[in-house]
C-alpha cells in the first residue's frame, strides 16, 4: 500500500489503498479487499468524531435500505460499501434540476422506510441541532437586533415543539450526499439527527453549494417544497419553514467559523426562502 496511509485494521484484510478526498469530516480513501471488491474507508477527524459516530450509528441501523453499508467499524476508521462515483450533483449537470430532486425524494423514501429495529439512542434530536441558532438569536436580541437569526430561531422553536412524523433523519441530504452505483441510488456520510422528517429536506434547497442561479431562485424553490411536501404527505409550509430556519442555522455556523463569504451565501438563500413562504 502507498507510504503514508494510516494502518487499517487487519481484519478488514485490505488489499490497497487510494485517498481520493480529504474532508472537514476525515481522510476518504478508496480500497481494495482481499476478495477483489472495492470499499471506502474514512479516518476521521477529532473534530467531529462525535458527529461522525452518530451518522455511523445511523449506517449500522438502516443496514444498508437507502443507504450505502457500514461493513467495519475500529476507533475513528469506517469501513463502508463503495456506493459509486457519479453524484446526484453530476446527474443534475446533464439531466436538470427537476430530475434530480425527484430522485432525492425517491432516495428520501427508501431511508425513511420504517424499521423494526429501535433507532440508536446516540442520534441527535433538534433543540440541540439548532443549539448555534438559538444562541446567534439570543445575542441579537441582546444587542437589540431583530434579523433573520431571531425570526427563524422563534419558527425553528415553534416547529420544534409541533414535531410530526419523528424519526431517525439523514441530516445531511444534499447533492454530493446522494450516489449511483451498482445499488442504484444511496446516500452516504449522514449526521445521524432524530426528528421531524420535513427536516430531513432542508438542506437541499441550499445545494448545489455554488449554483446560485437554482439556489436563490424563488421559481426552483416554490417547485422543489412542492415535490417535497408530496413526499412527506406535508404541507408546503412546512417544508419551506424548516428550510428558513436550517438556512438560518447554516449561516450560524457560518459566522462562528469566521466564513463571511459562506454566510452571506446562505442568508442570500434564506432571503429567497422567506419570499417564497410568504406567498405559499
Amino acid at each position: 500500500m502507498r507510504a503514508g496511509n494510516p494502518p487499517f485494521p487487519a481484519e478488514w484484510r485490505i488489499e490497497s489503498a487510494e485517498p481520493i478526498a480529504d474532508t472537514v469530516a476525515g481522510s476518504v480513501y478508496e480500497v481494495t479487499l482481499s476478495d477483489g471488491a472495492c470499499a471506502i474507508v474514512k479516518h476521521l477527524k477529532p473534530k467531529v468524531l462525535e458527529d461522525s459516530l452518530r451518522g455511523a450509528d445511523f449506517l449500522a441501523w438502516r443496514n444498508g435500505i437507502g443507504c450505502v453499508k457500514l461493513l467495519g467499524r475500529s476507533g475513528a476508521m469506517l469501513l463502508m460499501e463503495h456506493g459509486g462515483k457519479t453524484t446526484l450533483r453530476d446527474h443534475l449537470e446533464t439531466h436538470g434540476d427537476d430530475d434530480a430532486t425527484r430522485i432525492a425524494a425517491d432516495v428520501l423514501r427508501a431511508y425513511h422506510r420504517p424499521s423494526q429495529t429501535p433507532p440508536p439512542a446516540s442520534l441527535q434530536p433538534l433543540p440541540r441541532y439548532f443549539a448555534s441558532l438559538f444562541d446567534k438569536a439570543a445575542r441579537d436580541r441582546k444587542e437589540g437586533s431583530a434579523g433573520p437569526y431571531v425570526e427563524a430561531a422563534a419558527m425553528a422553536d415553534a416547529l420544534i415543539a409541533d414535531q410530526r412524523d419523528i424519526r431517525p433523519l439523514h441530516g445531511d441530504l444534499h447533492h454530493e450526499n446522494i450516489i449511483h452505483g451498482s445499488r442504484g441510488w444511496l446516500v452516504i456520510d449522514p449526521a445521524g439527527l432524530i426528528g421531524d422528517a420535513a427536516l430531513d429536506v432542508a438542506n437541499m434547497f441550499s445545494n448545489p453549494l455554488d449554483r446560485f442561479d437554482l439556489t436563490r431562485n424563488e421559481e426552483r424553490i416554490a417547485k422543489m417544497a412542492g415535490i417535497f411536501a408530496e413526499t412527506l404527505g406535508r404541507d408546503v409550509r412546512t417544508i419551506l419553514r424548516y428550510a428558513f430556519a436550517y438556512g438560518c442555522l447554516s449561516a450560524a455556523w457560518h459566522e462562528e467559523d469566521g466564513s463571511r463569504q459562506e454566510r452571506a451565501n446562505e442568508l442570500a438563500v434564506v432571503a429567497a426562502v422567506r419570499n417564497v413562504l410568504r406567498q405559499a
